[in-house]
């Protein structure tokens, strides 16, 4: 099963899939619990950020793997935010050179886990 990082139905569908079918995502995913520890961390987004599941599963993501999160712009929304769909553009700096992505940011009340997306951008583009 294929899901785009745009798929209107997205978080639905996330905690739907298998292990395996997360991994086969272009996009990177992120599923976190209601508390921010890291429960799903798929291959794309372990080959991105260059951290390993293992460095990252159990961990509180917001202030263990990426403090460069832990901001208004998306720490804060995950915890504010019961219902949230949102896509933005940002730049990861921590443990990497620069790196443009764009962002979609998955909470809602009726499902377990919350997802952050990532996708890569070119720099000057998408």
């Amino acid at each position: 099963m294929g899901i785009s990082f745009a798929e209107p139905n997205a978080i639905r569908l996330l905690g739907a899939l298998t292990e395996t079918e997360m991994d086969e995502l272009p996009t990177g995913v992120i599923g976190m619990s209601q508390d921010g520890i890291v429960v799903v961390y798929n291959r794309a987004e372990a080959e991105l950020s260059r951290l390993t599941p293992a460095r990252v599963l159990g961990r509180h993501f917001f202030g263990n793997v990426a403090p460069c999160t832990n901001n208004h712009l998306i720490a804060q929304r995950f915890e504010t935010e019961p219902e949230l769909d949102a896509t933005l553009d940002y730049v990861f700096t921590l443990r990497m050179a620069p790196t443009p992505v764009r962002l979609r940011l998955l909470r809602s009340a009726a499902e377990p886990l919350m997802y952050l997306l990532v996708e890569r951008r070119r720099p000057g583009g998408k």
